[in-house]
């Protein structure tokens, strides 16, 4: 599929991107505990979800230090090298794992993400939460000079709240650095950085945001007022307040929405709440739905061919308004 036409800057750098990236947190291999928070995806269903994506006109993939310590990256890398892609033909977001760690790490470890990426560049690599033993502009400091070093093309965060995410900027904008990004949990059913600051800084400072979590891990599509008995198989997330009885009384009138309006646009309702997130606040949001199908992965992609007209875009805002 030609991918041209859904192109879109990515914040103030020079990369494009689809408006749809994969999320590659399930291709962790279960080595590590972030990894333990999905099963295991054999390699050729790996490979199959990453040609599908890659089909269907996605061009940039989000992975991390922390998924499976290496295991997804080097994944991703395999899977992409089998598809047939060259350096450069996609883009690759990986994230640094600040938690017991001072800035000085990031220099220390970035051979070993190039070598679990490798034949594919780095072009965005962020700070993956602000908790770590340094501050955000030290850590700011550390990745320009890798950038400078030629090591990474562009540089974002994740998890960074609308003050942090400033000062780093502000670090980066005297270097004449852009901040690319700020990766966030957002979704129909999340909307919280619309109260909280961030999407209005972003705006300002032209920095992109990522949304993670795009489909409220499956909650905005309904399956589970459908279906309670698939709650039993969700391990963690079934402890959330918004997967318990009232949680999802609270969610149901916004489900039944956009299961409507999937039906009226011929789509899925994954496909409904994900095209609503990329093209609300127009160019600002992209999102990285994860996939652990084959269907995930069709659906993930689907989502960029057709957009929602501004009056359901206008209905699905007033009928989330109460997540924000």
């Amino acid at each position: 599929m030609d991918n041209s036409n859904n192109l879109r800057p990515f914040g103030r750098t020079k990369m494009m991107v689809t408006p749809i990236g994969l999320g590659c947190w399930q291709f962790s291999k279960q080595q590590n505990l972030a990894g333990k928070f999905w099963p295991t995806l054999e390699d050729n269903l790996i490979d199959k979800i990453v040609s599908i994506s890659l089909e269907g006109g996605i061009n940039w993939f989000d992975t991390a230090e922390v998924y499976g310590k290496g295991a997804s990256e080097r994944a991703l890398s395999k899977a992409l090298q089998a598809a047939g892609k060259k350096p450069d033909d996609v883009l690759i977001a990986t994230k640094w794992w600040p938690m017991f760690r001072f800035a000085s790490n990031i220099p220390k470890t970035i051979d070993e993400r190039i070598n679990a990426l490798s034949p594919y560049p780095i072009d965005l690599y962020q700070v993956h939460q602000p908790w770590g033993f340094s501050n955000e502009k030290d850590e700011m400091t550390a990745m320009a000079a890798l950038l400078e070093r030629k090591l990474i093309r562009n540089i974002g965060v994740s998890n960074f709240s609308a003050e942090k995410m400033k000062s780093a900027w502000v670090t980066l904008d005297k270097k004449g650095i852009p901040l690319a990004s700020n990766q966030v949990p957002y979704s129909l059913l999340n909307r919280k950085i619309e109260t909280n600051g961030v999407m209005e800084m972003a705006k300002k400072l032209g920095i992109t945001i990522i949304a993670y979590s795009p489909l409220a891990q499956g909650l905005v599509t309904g399956k589970f007022h459908d279906n309670p008995e698939l709650l039993k198989n969700i391990g963690f997330r079934k402890h959330r307040s918004e997967f318990k009885p009232a949680g999802l009384e609270k969610s149901r009138p916004l489900v039944m929405l956009v299961k409507e309006l999937a039906l009226s646009y011929n789509v899925t309702p994954s496909q409904i709440a994900l095209n609503w997130l990329i093209n609300f606040h127009d160019d600002t949001v992209v999102a990285i739905p994860g996939a652990t199908k084959e269907s995930h992965a069709k659906e993930n992609a689907g989502a960029m061919s057709f957009r929602l007209s501004d009056i359901d875009m206008e209905r699905l805002d007033r009928e989330s308004a109460l997540f924000k």
